[in-house]
């Protein structure tokens, strides 16, 4: 009798990542299997990896045609982008108005992240991605023979290579013995959603404020989506964070970056501080994994390499793989492997690198900003390259 817990490529974990993996296996003519631990039909409320960038969705279309258009269609794309400093405008652009055509991708597409999910998951079921919902992972054991996947109700399934996209506290990771390293920033950041007002809405454009006046000097960025807007509030690091980062606490110091209507439409509250962490491999000893997404990096949201960074890791993982699967020996398997996830760790450490010196601009205190405005602009997002000469992709 076949063994009906063995594929040869397993995914560990649904999330943004998990799923796009999936896809990246029916393109690559292998099996799509996911185990996720939480139970099918969970609530993932928040924006959280809000922004798409361009070559993010450019891959969504290449391993699954008409994809990349979807999120372009949900997303939202800003006509202007403002900053201030201290209260004054000192920079401003606009763009040219980009209108969805179901051919043309946009530069970007401000999309929250749990809808990037359910558009993700949809093309998941239509492609015939098998999910295994209510199946969390206690151990994973790696071999030269292949991996073993312990489940907690006692379960195991097996497989040649697994792709760990099970988050930032990935069992994964943890059971095969990999650590990760960087550093925490000292500061937090409290991040709101809410939703528009249709009859009234606010003008659809992102807006950083440096120092705003009216919340003692803290950092605010303000970000459109369809349907609501993701506001950024930096605190210091002696703030308490009951005081502003519960729902109550966000009512009274909401009204003072944007009409006090808002504070009635809070849909989503959270708080972080951000790490900036790389694992120190991204595959096991014996080549049989490779981490991706948060499984594999932290990073400061500033810049947006978190999500547009795991996107290409689940594309190399499972191209790794197809590769491996179809190697003349164990060997060159191992090779190949190690080669896309050696790639992948290469811009792990270049994007967090790049997104912490965006997060230390922030965080900076230098009246001489104010002679660059254009760089202030600039700075959340951390140099506009990216490790494309180490391996091939802009993230």
């Amino acid at each position: 009798m076949a063994n009906d817990k063995h594929r040869p490529v397993l995914v560990v974990g649904a999330g943004p990542v998990g799923l796009v993996a999936a896809l990246a296996c029916k393109h690559y003519g292998l099996n799509a299997t996911i185990l996720e631990a939480e139970h099918e039909g969970r609530q993932r409320p928040g924006s959280r990896a809000i922004y798409i960038h361009k070559a993010t969705l450019e891959f969504l279309e290449q391993i699954c045609p008409g994809l990349g258009l979807k999120m372009a269609e949900y997303g939202v794309v800003w006509p202007m982008k403002r900053t201030f400093f201290h209260g004054k405008e000192v920079y401003r652009k606009e763009y040219e108005l980009y209108k969805f055509d179901n051919k043309t991708l946009p530069p970007f597409t401000s999309l929250p992240q749990d809808v990037f999910e359910r558009i993700a998951f949809e093309a998941c079921q239509e492609a015939g991605v098998e999910i295994f919902w209510s199946t969390p992972v206690k151990e994973v054991k790696t071999s030269e023979t292949g991996v073993e996947v312990h489940i907690e109700n006692g379960d195991v399934w097996t497989c040649e290579y697994l792709v760990a996209a099970d988050g930032s506290r990935s069992t994964v990771r943890k059971t095969v013995g990999i650590e990760m390293e960087g550093t925490r920033s000292r500061n937090a950041f409290i991040v709101v959603d809410v939703a528009e007002d249709e009859i009234d809405p606010l003008p659809l454009e992102r807006v950083f404020h440096y120092y705003h006046p009216n919340v003692d000097e803290r950092h605010v960025l303000l970000v459109p989506f369809k349907g609501g807007w993701r506001i950024d509030l930096q605190l210091y690091e002696d703030d308490d964070l009951e005081e502003f980062g519960t729902e109550e606490g966000v009512r009274k110091w909401l009204p003072k970056v944007m009409p006090a209507k808002y504070a009635d439409r809070i849909t989503w509250v959270s708080t972080y501080q951000f790490l900036q962490v790389v694992a120190k491999t991204y595959t096991d000893e014996h080549a049989r994994i490779v981490l991706t997404g948060e499984a594999a990096h932290l990073f400061a949201p500033f810049g947006a390499r978190g999500l547009n960074s795991g996107v290409p890791d689940a594309n190399a993982a499972v191209k790794a793989f197809k590769e491996a699967l179809e190697a003349p020996d164990r060997e060159k398997a191992k090779e190949i492997v190690r080669h896309y996830a050696d790639q992948r760790l290469q811009a792990g450490r270049w994007n967090r690198d790049a997104a912490g010196i965006a997060l230390n601009h922030v965080l900076g205190k230098s009246e001489e900003w104010q002679k660059f405005a254009k760089w202030l602009d600039d700075a959340p997002y951390g140099p506009k390259t990216g490790p494309v000469e180490i391996v091939g992709t802009k993230y």
